[in-house]
């Protein structure tokens, strides 16, 4: 299996629109209530523009389909896409005293632990550092929490992500060293 990393372009919000949905709705199946998953669909998961304008957002492709994305931030958003954003300003980090972002990261069902996550992790990681970041943390959803332990992430905290109308997300605030 070959998987090709490159980063997003605005062109391509609409099939990563739909990688999203393919992602979350079946990955996340076992882990949260349909209406867990709808409803966080509707208001957190989605793509987050400003990853894609500050070029720290990838997509994997394998044959040429889009088989998942992930992205890293050098703003203090922590997860969420564009829906999810009350402010427009997205403030910089500074690299020597706080974390990268890990964020907004879908693999579609059909390639699931089969390293496409971690080829994109790895993309992620070593841009952070060439960033002069030294730390990266994320926010994890159970479905993927199992993907950033396995690659020396560690929890920090528990959390919950709060979503209209509904029961909220189980999720963890993970960090790890660069």
């Amino acid at each position: 299996m070959d998987v090709q990393i490159r980063l997003a372009t605005m062109a391509d919000i609409p099939a990563l629109e739909g990688l999203i949905r393919d992602s979350v709705s079946n990955l996340s199946a076992g882990f949260y209530t349909d209406a867990q998953i709808e409803t966080a669909l509707s208001h957190i998961f989605g793509v987050d523009t400003q990853l894609i304008l500050d070029q720290t957002y990838f997509i994997a492709e394998i044959d040429r389909m889009i088989a998942g994305s992930g992205g890293w931030s050098k703003r203090k958003t922590m997860f969420g896409g564009d829906k999810l954003k009350a402010q427009k300003l997205d403030p910089l980090l500074d690299p020597a005293t706080e974390a990268a972002r890990l964020r907004a990261f879908y693999v579609h069902p059909q390639w699931s632990r089969r390293g496409v996550g971690s080829s994109v992790l790895t993309e992620c990681e070593n841009a952070a550092r060439l960033a002069g970041f030294t730390r990266i943390e994320l926010v994890a959803t159970l479905p993927g929490e199992r993907l950033y332990a396995a690659r020396g992430y560690e929890r920090v905290d528990a959390m919950q992500l709060e979503i209209p109308n509904g029961k909220p997300l189980p999720a963890f605030r993970m960090t790890k060293a660069l």
